[in-house]
């Protein structure tokens, strides 16, 4: 088997790699500069934009798995090219090349395209894999972490100085380690009956999720410490996301369009759209996996 993937050199993309690699699965991964050979991985070099690379990447595959977005944009419009026409490109790519199977990554955010400039262009890639005509699954991950994240990575500095910052007290939301989604990634790619056309939330297993408090607390415990927790109001965030803009400029993590859905009350998985349970389960303890990251990033030397 051949799997095509878009996004392989991102946090996701290389836990699906390794996942990958495993399971003695071929993958012909995009990527946009020059990569350090890898057993099992052939690299195409283009982006979501390049026609010919995006055929040359799913020409021959089974099946394609799309990892690759725009998490973080100055605008609505970086959104929108990222995470929409990038999904068309994809979708176009297969259809040309004849490949019957799509597994695209969206996100819990789709759910409420009118939060964030990132949920609407999520929302909107969604729509146009539904409509394309391939078999296809959507997966919605939770707040993702693990090793090589450098999203939730924010909390893990801040625990260290034993204040942690939150969003609002009432918010809560589901988690999910990066290496259980990749399995789950995989075990989707073939569309077995029960998964093609469905949309899944997985996550850790935690009904009801994480309160910000709780996730906070279980970061400080990962980093050794017991922070204190302060919870931020929206217009707090606000303050916070353009203090950050000032000194941080495009790279800023705390941008006005995240604070759209940080300060929404439920980002907790839907259990009615939980992947069937004899296809996948979670299989890493949320606290442990904190732990584990927690370890990652010191022997890399990122805290």
């Amino acid at each position: 088997m051949t799997i095509a993937v878009t996004g392989a050199t991102g946090f996701v993309g290389q836990a699906l790699l390794d996942r990958a690699a495993q399971a003695g699965i071929g993958v012909r991964a995009l990527t946009r500069r020059p990569q350090e050979p890898r057993p099992g991985v052939e690299w195409v070099t283009g982006d979501l934009d390049a026609e010919a690379a995006l055929s040359q990447l799913v020409t021959g595959a089974e099946a394609v798995i799309h990892v690759a977005g725009v998490v973080n944009a100055p605008d609505p419009a970086g959104f929108e090219h990222g995470n929409v026409t990038g999904t068309l490109n994809v979708i176009e790519a297969a259809l040309a090349a004849g490949v019957p199977r799509l597994v695209c990554v969206s996100s819990l955010s789709a759910r409420e395209p009118d939060l964030s400039a990132y949920g609407a262009s999520k929302a909107r890639a969604e729509r146009l894999v539904m409509a394309s005509g391939l078999d296809w699954t959507v997966v919605r991950p939770p707040a993702i972490y693990g090793p090589r994240d450098t999203e939730m990575f924010e909390l893990f500095k801040l625990a260290r100085w034993g204040v942690l910052p939150m969003p609002p007290r009432e918010g809560r939301s589901s988690l999910l380690h990066v290496d259980d989604l990749a399995r789950l990634l995989l075990a989707l790619v073939p569309g077995e009956e029960g998964v093609s056309q469905r949309v899944f939330e997985p996550d850790d297993g935690k009904r009801g999720g994480w309160s910000h408090y709780e996730l906070a607390r279980a970061v400080g415990w990962a980093m050794g410490r017991r922070p204190w927790v302060l919870h931020l109001s929206r217009r707090s965030l606000e303050r916070a996301a353009r203090a950050d803009r000032a000194v941080r400029g495009n790279k800023a993590k705390l941008t006005p369009d995240r604070v759209g859905y940080m300060a929404h009350p439920d980002w907790v998985v839907s259990h009615a759209a939980s992947p069937p349970r004899s296809l996948w389960e979670p299989e890493i303890p949320t606290r442990e996996g904190l732990k584990a990251t927690a370890c990652w990033y010191r022997d890399h030397h990122w805290i």
